[in-house]
């Protein structure tokens, strides 16, 4: 059974896969942290054990954002708050943090960065977009996700069967780094590029379409996790938090041992 928005506003499972996104997300980070920054050699290993799963956990939260967009009123405004707490997010760790003595933690263009730009490209595509069915707009993403995915090492490709090299040139210099196009010396300790992941982002706004006109399983409605539900709806205030708690916390433990 199915049950139309009109009906029922609050889509709990859309909640609680976003808040055990960002609840892997944090645990990543604080790996990541705790690893490259303090050395602690079992935070390194639980990295690396974690870090092939890494990609399916992103890609799951900017895959909710895209269902989210269909779902939401004012993409525009959306989006341009996720760019600024983007922005915030930059500053604090490519400029504040440094002047702490805290090095290799710059983010320049992190997952929030990625969403600001797939959320405000949504609200203007807006209107184009309706004209393209969910099924189609899913399928073109499906196709060109793997045609863009090997921007970063020069080329678009389908493996043999077609390739297109990227001009060396642009490689020289990180000015197209938000798009995949960096030089060997650029660095982001999070670091999500428009290309390929704005499809998995798109093929979740056609979802979302889907599920708006169809409607969603009424199982979808029942809450089952509160805590991943809490972490989903307030992900945003989350991901600006985590890092700086997780330096606090650590630091505070630290000064506890000594």
């Amino acid at each position: 059974m199915k049950t139309k928005l009109t009906e029922k506003k609050r889509i709990f499972f859309l909640d609680e896969l976003r808040g055990f996104a960002v609840a892997c997300m944090v645990f990543y980070h604080a790996f990541y942290i705790l690893s490259s920054m303090y050395g602690y050699a079992w935070a390194e290993k639980l990295y690396y054990f974690f870090m092939p799963v890494q990609p399916f956990f992103a890609g799951l939260f900017v895959f909710i954002c895209g269902i989210s967009c269909s779902l939401s009123r004012s993409n525009a405004k959306r989006g341009f708050i996720i760019l600024s707490a983007a922005a915030i997010i930059t500053v604090a760790t490519a400029v504040v943090m440094p002047k702490l003595g805290f090095v290799e933690c710059e983010i320049y263009f992190g997952i929030l960065h990625l969403l600001s730009v797939c959320v405000l490209s949504c609200a203007l595509l807006e209107k184009p977009l309706k004209k393209v069915s969910p099924f189609v707009g899913i399928l073109i993403c499906a196709v060109l996700y793997p045609f863009a995915s090997g921007i970063s090492t020069g080329v678009l490709s389908y493996g043999d069967l077609f390739v297109l090299e990227i001009p060396s040139h642009l490689y020289e210099n990180n000015y197209l780094a938000p798009l995949g196009i960096y030089s060997p010396s650029f660095f982001s300790a999070d670091y999500f590029p428009v290309f390929p992941d704005i499809f998995i982002f798109f093929a979740g706004v056609f979802a979302g379409r889907h599920f708006k006109t169809c409607g969603f399983a009424e199982w979808t409605y029942t809450q089952r996790a509160k805590l991943f539900g809490v972490l989903g709806r307030n992900a945003l205030i989350v991901y600006i938090a985590h890092m700086p708690l997780i330096y606090a916390l650590t630091e505070l433990v630290r000064l506890i041992i000594k």
